[in-house]
C-alpha cells in the first residue's frame, strides 16, 4: 500500500483478521498481545469510519442527490 493514500475497508479487514488470528494462535507474550490490541482498536476505528463514509454516500444517492 502506498504510504499516500487511505487503506480501503476490505485492507482494514485483512489487517484486523491477521492481528486475531495471531493473537488466537496463542504464541505471543503479553506485551505483543498488548500492543496487537492496540493496534486492532486503531484499525477497528478506521474501518468503522470507512464504512460509516460510505454508508453517508449510499444515503445521499438514494436521497438523489
Amino acid at each position: 500500500m502506498s504510504p499516500d493514500r487511505e487503506p480501503t475497508y476490505e485492507e482494514l479487514l485483512a489487517q484486523l483478521e491477521g492481528i486475531t488470528d495471531r493473537m488466537a494462535a496463542g504464541d505471543i507474550g503479553i506485551e505483543e498481545a498488548a500492543a496487537l490490541y492496540e493496534e486492532a482498536g486503531r484499525l477497528h476505528a478506521l474501518a468503522a469510519d470507512r464504512l460509516a463514509r460510505v454508508q453517508e454516500r449510499i444515503e445521499k444517492l438514494q436521497d438523489g442527490g
